[in-house]
């Protein structure tokens, strides 16, 4: 049985999801989980309490549970329906998730389904992970953040920085765990998708992070006019959570208090910058150049200010 480490947690697989990355550290003692198909001859259960979760990749996504959707609870029932392409069923406080794929369903479909889809909304469910909707790298070994709609340049940034040589933390989805009183972010999945592409994981990535680390600054990406000056400026206050809200995946209501609460503190204790950058892919360097230069100098007293403009060298630190 293959196994890898995904969102920190050991996933077991009866095949080999992609050709595995450096060896991952699984954040601290976490259970392995394992995926397991279902015999087409064996019916999945059809559960009274459904819930539309969105529309993505050209699907639609739906949860359902055998009880009002609340916190889930040992021996509980839920199921996740990819339409047409892939189901998902597991118990409250099991480890086992089991598959069935559908008419369009085919190993790769699959592969991007529980990656990059079912996994965090498992995560948030069962074991109390937190994701953000950004894109993260490493900046002299330390997790900074990119947050933006999407569209909004996150992933052509998180891009840059790889081609300069920083390890690719998360391209999309960024998992969040508390631990000793810090905040971590946890490798996701070493593939990136500086495009957009229905139901693929992305290029394959080398310089991947290959543990969680705690959360050194997250950046609000803002765009500018193409000639627009590079101006990263620090959010304080109750503003820091305003921003971050809209930025948090799967707010389940019944999960809203803990996670209002958990934003909160996570707004407290991190520095949360905005870049108004300009839009324009021949300033990517400047643009880049200074956030790294910035990125270096939070928690050494010099990055607390206003920057404006372009700094000076080239190549990750």
């Amino acid at each position: 049985m293959a196994e890898q480490v995904l969102y920190g947690v050991p996933v077991r697989t009866g095949f080999e999801l992609f050709a595995a990355a450096s060896a991952m550290a699984g954040f601290t003692e976490q259970a392995p989980l394992q995926l397991r198909e279902l015999p087409a001859q064996q019916p999945l259960p059809t559960l009274p309490e459904t819930f539309s979760l969105y529309h993505a990749h050209n699907r639609d996504l739906s949860l359902q549970s055998d009880r009002a959707l609340a916190h889930s609870v040992a021996g509980q029932s839920w199921r996740m329906d990819v339409n047409d392409v892939v189901s998902f069923h597991w118990r409250g406080g099991d480890n086992l998730v089991h598959y069935q794929c559908h008419a369009l369903g085919t190993q790769e479909r699959l592969v991007f389904w529980f990656v990059h889809i079912f996994l965090p909304l498992y995560l948030t469910l069962e074991r109390g992970h937190d994701f953000l909707h950004a894109a993260a790298v490493e900046v002299a070994s330390r997790p900074v953040l990119f947050v933006a709609p999407s569209t909004g340049g996150k992933s052509t940034l998180a891009d840059y920085f790889l081609q300069q040589g920083h390890p690719l933390l998360s391209d999309d989805k960024v998992a969040t765990v508390m631990h000793g009183g810090q905040y971590y972010a946890v490798p996701s999945h070493p593939h990136h998708r500086p495009w957009r592409e229905y139901e693929v994981l992305g290029d394959r990535v080398q310089n991947f992070a290959t543990r969680a680390r705690p959360i050194h600054a997250v950046y609000l990406l803002e765009q500018g006019e193409p000639d627009a000056e590079i101006a990263i400026t620090e959010v304080t206050g109750f503003r820091k959570f305003e921003e971050l809200i809209p930025n948090y995946l799967y707010s389940f209501r019944f999960l809203q208090e803990q996670r209002m609460r958990w934003l909160a503190q996570l707004a407290d204790s991190i520095p949360v910058y905005r870049v108004h950058r300009p839009w324009n892919l021949e300033r990517m360097d400047a643009v880049y150049r200074a956030l790294r230069d910035h990125a270096a100098g939070v928690g050494e007293g010099c990055a607390s200010g206003p920057l404006r403009g372009q700094t000076g060298s080239s190549g990750p630190e």
